[in-house]
C-alpha cells in the first residue's frame, strides 16, 4: 500500500475563460499579499482574493498606503478598522470569551472578527459570550453554528494504531529521511502506526502537538511506499510539490478517509477555536465539509500543501464548516519539507 498523501489516518474516540494564469491565482495573491504585509507591517487590515477579478483586495485605511498597494500590483480598499484594533479585539475575546464550543477568525472582506458559537454553548456561557461581544461595537459580529465543534475523529479501516485512526496529511522529510504530518490529537493518541487494524507497524509518532496548535510528525519505520501526492480517491492522485500559507477566498480541497475529496473556499484565517480538548490558535477556517474520521487529513491547492484537518462541524449531506493546521507552520516546528 503506496502511502499517498491523503491517504487514511482518523481517530476512534478521541477550479477568464480559460484556467487563471499563474499571475492571477490564488497562489500568486498568497504570495504577493506575504510581501505587501512584510513591506507595510501594521499599516494594511488584512487581505483576500477576489476570485471573479482574479485581483488580490487589500484593506488599508489611508491614501499613502492604497498608493503602495497600487505599485506593488494590488487592489486597495479603504476600511474603517485597523489590524491593530483588530487584534484587541481578538484579545478581549481570548480573554473573557474562551468558551468550550466557539471560534473566532478575522474576516476581512467585513473587516470585522466572526465570532462563532456552536449548539452547545447556551445559558451563561452564551449571555457572557453574547455580552463580550456587544462590547466590541462594530469590530466584531456573532453567529451561531448548528453543530457542534470537535476534532473530526472516529473508528474505521484506515491507518491504524490499536483501537484508532487518523487521515494522513502529508509526506515529508526531516533530515533526508521519510516522515508524515498528521493532526496533534491524533499523534497524542497513537504511538505505533499500522496500514491496516491489527497490522504490524509502520510508523512511530515521533513529536505531537494539542492543543495550542494541531500538528505531529511521524517517521516511518518501514519500507512502504510514501509518494508526495494526496489521493483523490478515484484511482488517481494530485502530485505536491510544495507548501504555502492559505488565502481568503482560494478556492481549496481536502482529502480524507471518511468522505474522500471535497472541496470549499477559505473565509478566515488565524482562527482560534477551542475545542472540549483545549483551545487551539493560528488556523484556517472554511467551507469545506468533513466528517468523524478525516482528522490530519489534506488541505490542498493543486499542487500546493495548505492545512491538516484539525476539527469542526456539519457534516458532507448538509454541508459544514472545518479548520486546518497551516502545514507551513508544522514544517517549521519540526524542520521539515514537503517530499
Amino acid at each position: 500500500m503506496a502511502l499517498a498523501l491523503g491517504a487514511a489516518l482518523t481517530m476512534q474516540n478521541a477550479a477568464e475563460a480559460s484556467a487563471p494564469t499563474p499571475a492571477r491565482s490564488a497562489a500568486w495573491a498568497g504570495q504577493l499579499a506575504h510581501r505587501i504585509d512584510t513591506a507595510l507591517a501594521g499599516r494594511t487590515a488584512g487581505s483576500y482574493y477576489d476570485a471573479t477579478s482574479k485581483q488580490l483586495i487589500v484593506n488599508v485605511l489611508d491614501a499613502a498606503t492604497a498608493d503602495s498597494v497600487r505599485k506593488a500590483g494590488a487592489e486597495p480598499r479603504t476600511v474603517k478598522h485597523s489590524m491593530a484594533q483588530l487584534n484587541a479585539a481578538r484579545e478581549v475575546l481570548k480573554e473573557k470569551a474562551s468558551i468550550p464550543g466557539t471560534a473566532w477568525s478575522m474576516d476581512p472582506v467585513s473587516n470585522k472578527i466572526v465570532v462563532k458559537a456552536d449548539r452547545t454553548v447556551s445559558g451563561d456561557r452564551l449571555t457572557k459570550l453574547s455580552q463580550t461581544v456587544r462590547s466590541l461595537g462594530d469590530r466584531a459580529t456573532l453567529k451561531r453554528t448548528a453543530g457542534r465543534f470537535q476534532p473530526l475523529i472516529a473508528g474505521g479501516d484506515a491507518i491504524w494504531g490499536s483501537d484508532a485512526r487518523c487521515s494522513l496529511g502529508f509526506n515529508v522529510t526531516v533530515g533526508g529521511q521519510p516522515y508524515f504530518l498528521t493532526a496533534g490529537h491524533c499523534g497524542n493518541a497513537v504511538s505505533n502506526w499500522s496500514d491496516q487494524q491489527g497490522g504490524s507497524e509502520i510508523a512511530v509518532t515521533e513529536a505531537s502537538t494539542f492543543p495550542g496548535h494541531d500538528y505531529a510528525l511521524v517517521r516511518y519505520t518501514s519500507d512502504i511506499d510514501h509518494p508526495s501526492a494526496v489521493d483523490l480517491y478515484d484511482g488517481t492522485s494530485q502530485q505536491i510539490d510544495s507548501a504555502a500559507n492559505a488565502t481568503v477566498g482560494e478556492q481549496v480541497q481536502r482529502s480524507g478517509s471518511t468522505t474522500g475529496v471535497n472541496g470549499g473556499q477559505v473565509t478566515g484565517l488565524d482562527a482560534t477555536v477551542t475545542y472540549e480538548e483545549g483551545q487551539v490558535n493560528g488556523l484556517i477556517d472554511t467551507t469545506v465539509c468533513a466528517e468523524p474520521g478525516d482528522s490530519g487529513g489534506s488541505l490542498f491547492d493543486g499542487s500546493t500543501a495548505l492545512g491538516l484537518t484539525s476539527g469542526g462541524s456539519g457534516d458532507c449531506t448538509s454541508g459544514g464548516e472545518t479548520f486546518f493546521q497551516p502545514v507551513p507552520d508544522a514544517l517549521e516546528a519540526y524542520g521539515a519539507q514537503i517530499g
